[in-house]
């Protein structure tokens, strides 16, 4: 196999994936202050989701380029 149709195949399958799931789900763990009364200290660890989203312009445009690549590799 040509290196431009494994590149090609790379890229449909970042764009199928980034324009079926839409983003990244993460937690991040933070150590929170709840209490502070001289020597007594209250501490509470907090679980936070965050979502970093994916442009649906990047999905079709990793897509459109790696049907592009997938054709041009297999002319030459």
């Amino acid at each position: 196999m040509k290196p431009t149709t494994i590149v090609g195949i790379l890229l449909i399958i970042i764009g199928v994936v980034a324009l079926a799931f839409g983003g990244i789900d993460y937690t991040t763990r933070e150590n929170k202050k709840v209490v502070d009364l001289g020597p007594l200290q209250v501490n509470a660890t907090v679980e936070k989701e965050k979502h970093l989203p994916f442009s649906p312009i990047l999905g079709v445009t990793a897509l459109a380029g790696g049907v592009l690549l997938v054709v041009v590799g297999q002319r030459k």
